[in-house]
């Protein structure tokens, strides 16, 4: 079982988010309930995400020192401000210096465009690169400033239409627009998406993966948790349960193979960094 999608950090009394404002050397506590968490995931990617403007400072040097922790099993995504001058040079560091293996963007978080003409450079090194990229293209609350306009998921399809070897995952199956992701999916190659926290919101995943079905897209569904909010035990029993929801209604359930290929899938060779 491999987790596509985790956040360096602690579970802490004040809020599950306090993560978002780690940066520096790695607090006991946090290393204490990350590895409680992936015990029982043979691997799970650890994301950066920097994004000042929404005060979000998850750096590639913290998120490089906890996978040096553990090498084998862990993988890092860097991310950097695209449209700054300096994005290119530190994913240029972060890969040759720190060893990570992909790349966080969020712009909703990030305050930028994904289909903005200035940010192809950045894409241009990252397809060259042959990295891919974790995308949170969708709501949140945490970002109450960002641009809703810029989150739509079909805001990538020009991204993906122009860089076609770059490998995508639009994570949290674009919460709450899981029907643009669907459609997304079934058009390009390149493009995945993955159920992280959606464990916390059943109905959504349920129509979601119903969705996904009829479209015949299943297969490009990752499991991904969005450590600290659940697990990957958790999310993977969720999968397991979500058929309950419509148990003696006469409505369609998930068949227990895709449930099973999501859960055992080998999301890193997927994306060509096994």
């Amino acid at each position: 079982m491999i987790d596509i999608h985790t956040h360096p950090c602690s579970l802490t009394d004040r809020s599950v988010y306090d993560h978002f404002s780690v940066s520096g050397e790695i607090p006991e506590a946090a290393l204490v309930s990350f590895w409680e968490a992936v015990r029982d995931v043979d691997r799970a990617v650890v994301l950066a995400l920097w994004a000042p403007a929404s005060g979000i400072e998850v750096s590639n040097e913290f998120v490089a020192a906890i996978v040096r922790q553990a090498p084998a099993r862990l993988v890092g995504f860097a991310s950097a401000e695209p449209i700054s001058r300096d994005a290119i040079p530190q994913l240029e560091n972060a890969v040759r210096e720190l060893g990570m293996r992909g790349v966080k963007l969020a712009p909703i978080y990030q305050h930028f465009a994904p289909d903005d003409p200035r940010v192809w450079p950045v894409y241009a090194w990252i397809q060259d690169a042959g990295l891919p990229i974790m995308w949170h293209q969708g709501a949140s609350f945490l970002a109450p400033d960002g641009p809703l306009e810029e989150a739509l998921p079909h805001r990538l399809d020009k991204v993906a239409r122009a860089f076609p070897r770059i490998k995508m995952v639009i994570a949290h199956f674009g919460y709450p627009w899981s029907g643009e992701v669907v459609a997304m999916l079934r058009k390009h190659r390149n493009l995945y998406t993955d159920v992280s926290v959606l464990a916390n919101r059943p109905w959504f995943l349920y129509n979601a993966l119903i969705a996904a079905l009829e479209y015949g897209v299943q297969d490009k569904i990752l499991l991904g948790s969005d450590y600290p909010a659940l697990t990957a035990t958790q999310t993977a029993a969720a999968l397991r349960q979500i058929n309950k929801l419509v148990w003696g209604t006469g409505m369609p359930t998930v068949p227990e193979r895709v449930i099973e290929d999501i859960i055992s899938c080998n999301s890193l060779a997927v994306l060509g960094i096994d």
